[in-house]
């Protein structure tokens, strides 16, 4: 990236009106949509308009569209739904309806609309846009306009952000909701697994998702569930009896329980109906199992929106105002969506047409075709699902004669658990023999080490923490021990999981290669750590986890600051030096201000964030949030801060402190770690695999790799999963502090000051480039995108 930063302060709204509706089916995460969108507006200077009740408001006017200030938006981050308020509205399908709609409109001087909703609204937005000019032609011929308006509202821009929980929009990783969807499915389906344990029942579970399995496939990768029924792939003639087998067969293993996951779309290969009741009545005939049924409805658009939500929302509505000021007359209507972790903007409907495409593809029969629409990461999650839950018996695996080991390293990680499951199944549908060490390289030396079987790591995607045990020792000084235990183990690739000591861990076994031969072996690392901090992976197992508590916790604290008024928080949060943790929790939680390592900060800055909360006491929002990561600064600790502020603020606001701790190691976790944790340790398996078979020496009948492509870390870069050897990373660390270099969510610094009302500058020179919608080979599918 050499090119010159580009800043949007030369981009200003200034006599530029902006509309936001949300539309269609609610989704959580609108409101943090709409709170971007208007802060952002009213950022650079342009006037921001709520349409209350979606097209229905638009089209009734009066009251229905108001203009609204900063504080408009105040305490609506954590809410789920929308508090603006969404509507189907028929009158909107009419001419007459959409001309009511742009009189309405131009009455208000608004040009600009930002939609938020599913492929239904934003289709019909563009019809909207296109048919603009002529509207106003119309309403000048009835003498309802001037021709002045005519020309000075002449074009209609417009951006859509998709709100839906099902993720059944093409050209978008996730839409917003649908994150939070699959937290309320996985709480559900983990309360349920307890109690099916204790009367050895089956459940059947039916979650949402009409034409788009997503949801469900993800739920049943997420829980381990033991069969799945999505609309795109449709189970083969006599899944009846497959199915019952494969139940049995689990029984007959001693598991206690069994879990199918139906879509509500879900249909057979003639394109009939499969329901839940049906699938129950199966098995209670043919099996006479303890069979219930749980339909999950309405639940999975409530609750509160999860992190990632917050996040994703609030990034794709400041990026939808740029994306507005940015648009001309030749712009073609677009969407702002995720691709991997990047911000993009997508034509509107090149995303409508592929995703109606694939509807087209699943009624016409054509279900690989429809898988292959449904972009990389849906085929992806399918692959590892089918990969993960049937296990081929004895007689069909390859025999490798290789044995693998896997162990953790570090500290405990939400989701290290999930990754050790992927690892020790795919190792063994690959043909190897699975080992797991237990403790780490610690107790890897102490020759803690056994074979671990395909059943043995059932049910642990939901687990927290770590089973087989973590520690933090490193194997310096427990090398002569630890080779001997490969050579003991005749150990031929290792699977690391952990964190900034696993990388540590890899860099000093492979220094160790000239000494020991036992160490020329494959290995690889999966990043798992909360504070997500290792270099070479945007993401590590467990911080969304982290996150996800800290932005729970910020939102109590939040309301008990509103209860008592005038009342400042200071929330101290985990991460050693990486400021990850505080910043994007302060991002979700809509913080004032977040203090972080990699952004020093002196006297003069806390001075004017005392002044700031000051002001913000005299307005309606009377209540603070402010994050510190724990090693921010070693003088300005949060006792410090804590004083200083108390002190400064007498007689306006008073203050409290919060020590988080270790409560952001704990918990069970969340969909985003399971499913992560999953897909890229079931990838870094596939590569050992082939690694061994590339260094196998036959005539010598031993593995021997000493080259560093041998020692890699896999780790997801913007929109790929990639292989780093870990010798090349050493230059992209910073090994005093324990983090990698440069780091990307500090781009996103500036967007928590301008949401929280700070002054500053925004770099969007990675954003305003307008792609398009990819078809993807099936090849790159396996190249790896997340």
């Amino acid at each position: 990236m050499d090119h010159q930063p580009k800043f949007f302060e030369n981009l200003s709204g200034t006599g530029k009106a902006i509309g936001v509706l949300t539309s269609g089916g609610d989704a959580q995460g609108m409101n943090a949509a709409v709170r971007a969108v208007v802060r952002m507006g009213i950022y650079v200077k342009a006037k921001v308009y709520f349409v209350y009740e979606g097209y229905q408001g638009m089209v009734d006017g009066g009251d229905n569209i108001v203009e609204v200030s900063w504080e408009s938006v105040s305490s609506i981050l954590q809410v789920g739904g929308t508090v603006i308020g969404s509507a189907r509205c028929k009158s909107f399908r009419t001419r007459e309806g959409r001309l009511q709609a742009a009189y309405n409109l131009v009455q208000r001087g608004i040009t600009n609309l930002c939609v938020i909703g599913g492929d239904g609204s934003l289709t019909g937005a563009n019809l909207f846009r296109e048919e603009w000019s002529g509207l106003l032609e119309e309403l000048a011929q009835k003498g309802k306009i001037d021709e002045e308006a005519v020309k000075k509202y002449a074009y209609l821009n417009i951006v859509g952000m998709v709100g839906s929980i099902d993720n059944d929009f093409c050209g978008t990783d996730m839409t917003i909701g649908t994150d939070s969807a699959l937290h309320r499915i996985i709480e559900v389906v983990d309360a349920i697994m307890t109690t099916a344990q204790s009367h050895q029942r089956t459940f059947v579970l039916e979650v949402m998702g009409r034409h788009c399995g997503y949801l469900a496939l993800v739920s049943a990768l997420a829980c381990g569930a033991d069969w799945v029924f999505i609309p795109e792939y449709p189970p083969e003639e006599g899944w009846e009896d497959s199915m019952c087998v494969k139940l049995s067969e689990n029984r007959a293993r001693k598991k206690r329980l069994n879990i199918i996951i139906v879509a509500e779309g879900a249909i057979d290969c003639h394109n009939k109906p499969i329901t839940s009741e049906k699938v129950k009545d199966l098995v209670v005939q043919q099996l006479g199992f303890d069979t219930r049924v749980t339909i999950l409805g309405h639940v999975q658009r409530g609750g509160t929106p999860s992190a990632f939500d917050r996040i994703l929302a609030s990034r794709m509505g400041v990026e939808a105002v740029l994306a507005l000021l940015e648009a001309t007359p030749a712009t073609p209507a677009c969407v702002v969506s995720l691709s991997g972790n990047q911000a993009v903007r997508l034509p509107l409907m090149e995303c409508v047409q592929m995703t109606q495409e694939v509807q087209k593809a699943m009624d016409e029969g054509r279900f690989v075709e429809a898988v292959r629409l449904r972009g990389r990461s849906f085929e992806n999650n399918l692959n590892t699902y089918k990969l993960l839950s049937h296990k081929k018996p004895d007689a069909e695996l390859p025999k490798t004669n290789f044995n693998v080991a896997v162990l953790n390293v570090g500290a405990p990680a939400a989701g290290m658990n999930a990754a050790v499951r992927a690892a020790v199944r795919v190792g063994i549908t690959e043909g190897h023999k699975m080992f797991a060490v237990i403790d780490g390289f610690e107790g890897f030396a102490r020759g803690k080490i056994k074979e671990i079987s395909w059943g043995d790591v059932g049910g642990w995607t939901g687990q927290g923490g770590s089973i087989l045990g973590t520690k933090r020792t490193l194997p310096a000084k427990y090398l002569e021990k630890i080779a001997d235990q490969m050579r003991t183990n005749n150990i031929n690739a290792l699977m690391v999981i952990g964190g900034f000591e696993a990388y540590l861990g890899l860099l000093e076994l492979s220094a160790a290669r000239e000494k020991y031969d036992e160490f020329c072996v494959p290995m690889v690392m999966v990043p798992a750590t909360v504070s997500n901090n290792v270099p070479g992976s945007d993401f590590s197992i467990g911080a969304d986890t982290a996150l996800n508590t800290i932005t729970d916790t910020c939102d109590r604290i939040k309301q008990s600051a509103s209860g008592t008024k005038r009342r400042v928080f200071i929330i101290e949060t985990m991460g050693g030096y990486c400021g990850y943790l505080a910043n994007m929790g302060a991002l979700a939680a809509g913080a004032d201000a977040a203090y972080i390592f990699e952004e020093q900060f002196d006297i003069r800055e806390l001075q004017a964030n005392v002044e700031h909360l000051t002001e913000k006491m005299k307005t309606s929002i009377q209540r603070g949030l402010v994050l510190r990561n724990e090693n921010c600064n070693e003088n300005y600790t949060t006792d410090f801060i804590y004083q200083l502020y108390s002190e400064e603020g007498k007689g306006v606001f008073d203050c409290r402190k919060n020590v988080l701790g270790h409560m952001q190691q704990g918990g069970a976790p969340s969909p985003f770690d399971r499913n992560f944790g999953t897909k890229i340790s079931a990838k870094a398996m596939q590569w050992i695999s082939k690694k061994l078979k590339e260094t196998y020496r036959k005539e010598e009948g031993k593995v021997f790799a000493n080259t560093d492509d041998s020692v890699c870390l896999l780790g997801m870069r913007r929109r790929n999963l990639v292989f780093q050897p870990v010798a090349e990373l050493k230059t992209e660390t910073d090994f005093v502090h324990r983090i990698p270099k440069e780091q990307w969510w500090l781009k996103l610094r500036p967007l928590m000051k301008i949401l929280a009302k700070y002054k500053t500058s925004y770099d969007v020179s990675d954003s305003g480039q307008l792609e398009h919608v990819a078809m993807h080979s099936p090849k790159e599918a396996e190249t790896g995108a997340i």
